[in-house]
Parts: C-alpha cells; structure tokens; sequence
C-alpha cells in the first residue's frame, strides 16, 4: 500500500510478543522495508523466543533483518546501534523510537514515587529518544537524502492522570521535542511526528495490573478490571491493538504523508472524548 521498496529502518524496544515495535517492525517490512530491531535484551521468555524470533519474522517475508541489543539511554551503546545498523544496510531512512521504560512501579502517586523509578522512566523515555534521534538525524543529514522518524507518546502525553505523573511527563517531553526536532530538521527534508496511542492491549497492561491493584486482588482479575473498563468506555468498544498503531506508524514514512511533520497523531479509538 505505501511501498517502502529500498528503504531501511530501524525500530527500537521491538522484541516483545505483543509490543508495539515488533508490530511496526514487521508492518514495515511487509511494506518493504529492511528493518533492524534492536531491544535492551533479547527479550525472551519460556513462552516466546524474543528479537531473534521478530528478526526471523522479518526475514521470512524476503526482506533484510538485523537484531541488536543495547540500552538507548547509554550514548556510546546507542552510537554502536547505529553503526550496526549502517555497516549490514549502508543508510537509515526510518527510525521508529518505540522503546519504552516497563509499566508499573510508575505507576503510584507522586507523594509514593521512588527518585530511582522516576530517572528510571526519564531516561528511557526522553533521554533515549533524544540520543537516538540525535545519532540518527546526524547520519541523515549527511547523507542528504531525507528520512522520517516517529517518536512514540501517548494519549498520557496529552493530559494528566492520577497515578501516572512521570510517565505522564515523559510523554508530554515527547510531543514538545518532537516538535522542536521536526522544525529543526525539515529544511533537511527529514519528517519528525509522534504517536499517541491509549492503552493497547499488550503485556504492558499486566505491568499496570499489578501495581495499580487493590488488596486481595489478584494481577489477572485486575487485568480483566482494567481491559473491561477501558473497553466499555472507549467509543468503539475496545483497546488498541499493536497493529493499529503500526498502521499509523506505515503511513507516517510513507509519501502518502509527505507533507505531515511535527504532529502527533492520536491512536485512540476516541477515548480522549470519552
């Protein structure tokens, strides 16, 4: 549909079963695109083989794959990404920042927030996108032939909620850095949006599930509270879903949107007007 043929990617945070980069990542290559993942590990499980599974994914549908690990808010480990990237493919047209800090100690009023889990959260949200953007802005302005990149917010990024302060002002950071970047990088035909999701239904809610439960409440039951609630509420009856999301992501660096930067697209079903 948007024909990516020729380009190369690279996707942060993309070894999860349920996550939203191994979503954007095959969504991309499907649309042929060679695509490097990268994720803090290998991301594996007893139930899921993790990155070297989304890379051979990748691979089966004819394109090229390349699975790094590395931290992204560490700069000399997100220059070694890059480089990577650059010696299997030569170029990087895309960067999807999707990794994420986990969902959960977050998640408490600010008056119980621990300083470690708080640095833990900026860290990964905002100095890791900044370090990749500014690694990989580097190499595309160089070489002069534009590039798109999607940062990832959230609907959390738009507005307040209780319990999620720190998230809440990581993914604000978001939006105003993106931004910032997209007016500083247009006149280099380099395109700079982010995304907004609302809650997507992902391993992530269990994260949420256990922090934010009552007493006496087990993680499943609350999950189900959660996942019930949120569907109930939304104006079409559900959460996301990974591939909502990567469908945004593909047109995003498609030139069906060529002339769309320094926006933040919400992915929410509505629930903004809930």
């Amino acid at each position: 549909m948007y024909d990516l043929t020729g380009k190369v990617a690279l996707v942060t945070g993309a070894g999860g079963e349920s996550g939203l980069g191994r979503a954007i990542a095959c969504r991309l290559a499907s649309e042929g695109a060679d695509v490097a993942v990268t994720d803090l590990n290998n991301n594996n499980s007893d139930s899921w083989p993790g990155l070297p599974a989304v890379v051979d994914e990748i691979e089966s549908m004819g394109r090229g794959a390349l699975g790094l690990t590395g931290d992204i808010a560490d700069s000399a480990q997100v220059e070694k990404l890059v480089a990577a990237t650059l010696d299997r493919f030569g170029k990087i047209d895309i960067l999807v920042n999707n990794a994420g800090a986990p969902a959960g100690a977050d998640r408490v009023p600010v008056v119980e927030l621990d300083e470690a889990v708080f640095d833990q959260v900026m860290q990964v949200n905002v100095k890791g996108t900044f370090l990749m953007c500014r690694a990989v802005a580097r190499h595309m302005q160089e070489r002069g032939e534009g590039g798109n990149i999607v940062n990832m917010s959230s609907l959390s990024g738009r507005r307040g909620k209780k319990s999620y302060a720190v998230y809440c002002a990581s993914k604000f950071a978001i939006i105003g850095f993106t931004q910032s970047l997209a007016c500083e990088l247009g006149e280099h035909g380099i395109r700079v949006n982010a995304i907004c999701p609302a809650l997507i239904d992902n391993e992530r809610v269990y994260g949420m599930a256990s922090s934010l439960r009552p007493e006496n409440v087990s993680i499943e039951e609350f999950h189900d509270v959660i996942v019930n609630h949120v569907s109930q509420s939304n104006p079409l009856g559900r959460l996301g879903t990974p591939q909502d999301v990567a469908d945004i992501a593909a047109w995003l660096v498609s030139d069906q949107a060529k002339y769309i930067t320094a926006q933040a697209i919400n992915v929410t079903g509505g629930d903004e007007f809930k």
